[in-house]
């Protein structure tokens, strides 16, 4: 590709506001890096995969893939200056490519709407243990009890729907009251009281949990545990927990205003997500620990084997709830990036409200997510192809959308865009840093995401 500019475009400004600092568009792409996947998935994979060892490798990939990946999203959410898809195809004329470079922008945008889909079920499932916790649901109750309540949980074709519905529409009204008013709003009331709330909890396993046990197994590495397989799984959780490739980091980088740092910006983003991912484990681990729980309990660390220790525990019921009162803050802010994509696509393509845009992706995702809801319950039986509605909903947005957008943005801010237009958009000159940012964006990254992706694929067995 040209090492040339063709010349700087006019400076373009987004038609949808901007942050109002950095400091909001910090919290902002935060809020929407840190959700399930740092409470919930972070966690668990951790335990399934011997803890120390594995998130020493994790911390590398999130600075040697993560970090320019997102870098790289950002500086082209900043110079296209439209959703995502306008802007890769903008970018891909302005740069003497091809505005077929749009069907990128689409990738992320149909990956997040995917997500949103059943990420919107399973935040539904949260609330609902929310209930559960100040009724006493599972207080005192034993392993096959705390089993069946989620079971019951996920399996009620009622309770999903209701759960699904109202999370749905939280999502919504953030969405529709636009990016100061709603977004950075929204951010700025949730992402302080999810912090609080994480110390809280860090404090109360600090006290009730095993917390020097939850220490040396989350910080002393054990290689002798690591696999090839967990070297691959945490390049995925590395990749994955940043909410990169899903059009929500291009979306918010168009509305960063002009001169805002751009590299120190994501440093500190992926510092932030990172930092409450080990947080969340410094909550959990304890509390399983103390209990004689297997901190390897898969996918059923969240909502069963913590709901059986809180409820045997001091204070277990209120502390319980508080915690998934955090979980819904930290699905809420994700859920909110998650839509803003298309969101943004109706507005400026067919020149329709936001309120009214945020009604129409808010609907169509809903309506796909009851997808989820009867993948867990009455169409349970109703398989294709990966398995239930949800298995091919997430596995077509996880492990083929996901990689395949993160590889083609770091291919295009690496190798399409030519170094005057990216050392511009960056503004950090030609140094260190900058080639530092585009070694890794055009040869470390993209090759770690391909990996990812033939494993997740199964296309490579280990």
């Amino acid at each position: 590709m040209n090492e040339q500019a063709a010349g700087s475009p006019s400076r373009r400004s987004s038609l949808h506001g901007h942050w109002s600092s950095r400091l909001a568009f910090v919290m902002a792409v935060t809020g929407s890096a840190v959700g399930l996947g740092n409470i919930w998935k972070f966690p668990y994979v951790v335990g399934e995969y011997g803890g120390g060892a594995f998130v020493l490798i994790y911390l590398v990939a999130v600075f040697a893939v993560g970090l320019p990946i997102m870098t790289s999203e950002i500086l082209l959410g900043r110079r296209g200056r439209r959703n995502p898809i306008a802007t890769m195809r903008i970018l891909g004329e302005e740069e003497g490519s091809t505005p077929h470079w749009q069907w990128l922008g689409g990738i992320g945008v149909l990956a997040g709407f995917l997500i949103l889909s059943f990420y919107s079920v399973i935040a539904g499932w949260v609330l609902s243990y929310i209930v559960n916790s100040f009724t006493g649901a599972y207080s005192g109750a034993d392993l096959d009890q705390v089993v069946s309540l989620f079971e019951t949980t996920s399996s009620s074709l009622t309770i999903s729907t209701i759960g699904h519905t109202v999370f749905m529409v939280m999502t919504a009204v953030v969405v529709a009251l636009g990016v100061q008013h709603g977004l950075e709003r929204a951010i700025r009331i949730l992402m302080p009281l999810l912090m609080v709330l994480l110390l809280i909890l860090v404090a109360y396993s600090y006290i009730e949990g095993d917390f020097a046990r939850a220490v040396d197994f989350m910080f002393t590495p054990n290689f002798d545990a690591l696999t090839s397989e967990a070297v691959l799984v945490a390049l995925g959780q590395a990749f994955f927990t940043l909410s990169i490739g899903m059009g929500t980091v291009m979306a918010y980088g168009a509305y960063l205003p002009e001169g805002t740092p751009i590299t120190s910006s994501a440093l500190t983003v992926v510092l932030a997500d990172t930092l409450i991912a080990i947080l969340a484990g410094l909550v959990i681990f304890p509390i399983i620990f103390a209990n004689g729980l297997d901190p390897a309990s898969g996918p059923g660390l969240v909502f069963e084997a913590l709901p059986l220790a809180f409820g045997q525990m001091p204070g277990g019921i209120y502390f319980g709830a508080l915690f998934f009162v955090l979980v819904t803050f930290a699905a809420w802010t994700s859920s909110i990036g998650l839509i803003e994509p298309a969101v943004a696509w109706i507005v400026e393509t067919f020149y329709r409200p936001r309120a009214e845009a945020a009604i129409i992706v808010a609907l169509a995702a809903w309506l796909l997510g009851m997808g989820t809801v009867f993948s867990f319950s009455v169409g349970s039986d109703f398989v294709f192809w990966q398995g239930t509605i949800f298995d091919n909903v997430e596995y077509l947005s996880t492990n083929i959308l996901l990689p395949l957008g993160g590889l083609l943005i770091t291919v295009f801010a690496g190798w399409v865009l030519c170094r005057n237009s990216s050392s511009e958009e960056l503004g950090v000159g030609t140094g260190f840093i900058y080639r530092g940012w585009r070694f890794m964006a055009r040869f470390v990254a993209p090759a770690a995401v391909v990996l990812v992706f033939l494993h997740a694929t199964g296309l490579v067995k280990l």
